[in-house]
């Protein structure tokens, strides 16, 4: 379409040329505005170049290029400039000069070639011309035979006893000496990690390299190509050999990125070309190639002596170092991490609720409670969770497979928003959560023994209560569980999640060894704590279930808990004529839990799906578009097995797009928080425009399900892995659910910006 709409443009100009005074431009003719040429610049080198006139340009997307008799190698194109084009969008254009080098590998017996070429301009004034297609028979030069190295002494060819004569005739007239090729220029290599190797090049002085000159080729392994080179810009330098091009004139390091990561006992040989001058005295050496060849465990290279360049860190995600914290750990290590874990996760609201559940036993002791025997009942509730929490452990070890996925079930955080509930209820004053009598009975005669309390009790307390946080702590302890499978060693499994609720139990130990110090008295204020935390307990199970039912639920829910927590703190009773301080302050509170309230259910009420602007839906904001945006989403293509993965890569390698896999379960709650809040952001969808979006659906837990997570070292959703428009995997992976902001920052670590 757009070739016919620059056809239809071009026929209108030549009509207008009829009529004179019709326009006042003169368009030069394609072969004069954009004037073409070719040369050889070696026996396996050509090189392009188009002369441009002033007020024209031509587009870098659209050079295309034919050999016959060759193998037509990629072409090296130089950075072009930005244009908003009219035509084709943001694209890369080229003015004045543009010189593109063109590697192949020649025919056997060879002596010419016939390049033919395809490209496309406009000129400023608003006329773009059709693709032009040109052609070239180019001579070549006779191949160049290596450089001797002084391991393998070889016939001096015309150009080495060249340079021998040159030095020799330098040395007796008192010129700069020129030092042969191999001492000119230094190179090494080194592998920087499995996908990345650093090419440094050491310069002496009066010598330069050509930027374009650089050349590298994997000859080993055959499945592994040279995906992407990054080199830095060079100095533009008018060449009397090669026109206007980039050279080096001081040390640099080109970084060579892989298709694939290699194994840790794979060997790659790089072989590496370059070429350069001597300014001083005026000679170009002949262009040089050296196989590299770099081994895992050293990185060295066996035709050179390597030096490696400092390599710059790879980003990690988060659950990357996390990984790489727990699996290059000692045991003790490990275990210290894991207590570490638990004390970050004693922060979380989740654990807050389990205070006032202790409190109230404490506080139900005798009066006679001792700092001794208040520990000794934190003691029992802690290690009725932490014991609970090992037993998970060593499950998980035995097991190595899902285990860590039932606490993301909906039926396991319904049943865990249920208790939460419940617990409210009792916090309200509806009933007493006592354990069973029969219970009692058999726990009375050993808990009047020991003083201080039912010990038995707690300890049952606090295993329950370790069934309780499950749900609620899922995203964290499910990482932890997934860990623990991966190494199946029982050990490590019992005693990290035992320190994890160890740390996790820090809080409620120190308000058993208070006795009760750190606790209110019973009496008005007792009760408002009480209450106080009955409503994180709604919060917390109304913020369980929210992943699994709808966005207008959702709101409903916190809508009617705002609500009836403003009506309790007397928002709409008047004040009474001396009202304190205090009463006036938590009407204030009551007041605008009230009005967030009222607008969380009145954007609900008009289409609004976002809680923290309701009310953005009654300005033409984001909100009422809320609803398409979460039904729209990502369009994701499922893939079954690995050999549909793999099918679906080597396309997108072919069509030149990144690819990201979502691992998936129906049962998984970061799963569908991921595709509610994240997947529907316009931001992120802008973003995956051109990224092949896969998914890897393991709700049934099949074989195939199986194979493809061991592929990635996985063991349940949500994961998100990604490819490079090359097909090489990124070492940076999503784990969990992550906000917009923070997805986007991912997928610029995973594929680029």
């Amino acid at each position: 379409m757009k070739t016919l709409t620059l056809r239809f443009l071009a026929l209108v100009w030549g009509a207008l040329a009829l009529f004179p005074g019709a326009h006042a431009e003169e368009f030069l003719d394609p072969e004069v505005a954009f004037k073409f040429s070719a040369r050889a610049l070696d026996a396996n080198t050509l090189e392009a170049r188009w002369q441009i006139a002033d007020g024209y340009y031509m587009y870098r997307d659209k050079f295309r290029f034919e050999v016959a008799g060759g193998t037509l190698g990629a072409p090296k194109l130089p950075a072009g400039k930005i244009k908003d084009d009219e035509y084709f969008g943001k694209v890369e254009t080229y003015v004045k000069d543009v010189r593109i080098v063109l590697p192949f590998e020649r025919a056997a017996g060879t002596t010419a070639v016939t390049l033919k070429t395809v490209s496309q301009g406009c000129a400023e004034a608003g006329l773009c011309y059709t693709p032009q297609t040109v052609s070239a028979t180019i001579k070549l030069p006779a191949p160049v035979a290596a450089a001797p190295t002084a391991a393998t002494p070889a016939a001096a060819t015309p150009v080495a006893s060249a340079l021998d004569g040159l030095r020799s005739l330098a040395g007796d007239l008192g010129m700069p000496k020129v030092l042969p090729p191999e001492e000119a220029f230094l190179v090494d290599a080194a592998r920087a990690d499995a996908q990345t190797v650093k090419v440094a090049y050491t310069l002496t002085p009066d010598t330069y390299l050509y930027r374009d000159k650089l050349a590298f080729v994997v000859k080993s392994p055959a499945d592994v190509k040279v995906a992407k080179v990054d080199t830095p810009a060079g100095e533009v330098k008018d060449d009397p050999n090669f026109g206007r091009t980039e050279v080096y004139h001081d040390n640099f390091a080109a970084t060579v990125t892989l298709s694939r990561a290699l194994a840790v006992d794979e060997t790659l040989v790089l072989q590496a070309g370059w070429q350069g001058c001597n300014g001083a005295v005026g000679i170009c050496y002949p262009p040089i190639d050296r196989a590299f060849t770099l081994a895992a465990a050293s990185a060295t290279a066996a035709a050179a002596s390597v030096q490696a360049a400092p390599a710059e860190p790879a980003e990690e995600s988060d659950t990357s170092k996390i990984e790489r914290v727990l699996k290059g750990g000692s045991f003790w290590g490990v275990v210290a991490t894991f207590f570490g874990l638990g004390l970050l996760l004693a922060l979380t609201p989740c654990v807050f609720p389990m205070i006032p559940i202790l409190s109230g036993i404490i506080a139900g002791q005798k009066k006679d409670l001792t700092k001794t025997s208040g520990f000794l009942l934190s003691l029992a509730y802690v290690l009725g969770m932490a014991i609970t929490y090992a037993l998970a452990g060593v499950a998980a070890a035995l097991s190595g497979t899902l285990l860590s996925n039932a606490l993301q079930n909906p039926w396991a955080l319904g049943v865990g928003a249920g208790i939460f509930v419940l617990l409210a209820l009792s916090m309200f004053g509806f009933f007493e959560i006592q354990l069973p009598s029969a219970l009692q009975s058999k726990f009375s005669d050993a808990s009047n023994k020991m003083k201080g309390g039912n010990f038995a009790g707690v300890f049952v307390m606090g295993a329950l209560s370790a069934v309780i946080l499950g749900p609620c702590v899922a995203p964290p302890l499910a990482a932890a569980l997934a860990f623990i499978a991966q190494t199946g060693n029982t050990t490590l499994g019992g005693v990290a999640l035992f320190v994890l609720a160890l740390g996790m139990g820090v809080p409620l130990l120190l308000v058993g060894l208070s006795a009760g110090a750190l606790l209110p008295r019973a009496g008005g204020w007792m009760n408002a704590v009480k209450y106080f935390f009955g409503v994180m307990m709604l919060a917390i199970a109304i913020y369980l279930i929210s992943p699994i039912i709808p966005a207008w639920i959702n709101m409903l829910l916190w809508a009617l808990l705002l609500i009836a927590s403003a009506i309790y703190l007397h928002a709409l009773d008047p004040l009474p004529a001396h009202a304190s301080g205090w009463t006036r302050l938590w009407k204030g509170l009551g007041v605008t839990l009230l009005i967030g309230g009222l607008a969380i259910l009145l954007g609900m009420l008009a289409g609004s799906r976002d809680l923290l602007q309701p009310l953005d839906v009654f300005k033409g904001g984001s909100g009422g578009a809320a609803m398409a945006a979460e039904q729209k989403g990502l369009a994701f293509e499922k893939v079954k097995d690995v050999a549909e993965l793999d099918a679906r890569l080597a396309a997108a390698k072919a069509d030149g797009r990144a690819v990201m896999l979502d691992f998936y379960a129906d049962w998984c709650v970061s799963c569908k928080e991921m595709e509610r809040f994240t997947f529907s952001d316009p931001k992120v969808q802008a973003r995956l425009a051109d990224v092949v979006l896969l998914k890897a659906d393991v709700t049934a837990n099949t074989e195939a399900d199986k194979a493809l997570l061991k592929r990635f070292n996985l063991f349940g959703p949500p994961g998100l892995i990604f490819w490079n428009t090359a097909g090489a995997q990124s070492d940076y992976k999503v784990i969990g659910f992550e906000k917009p902001a923070k997805f986007l920052a991912s997928v610029d670590s995973a594929l680029g910006k």
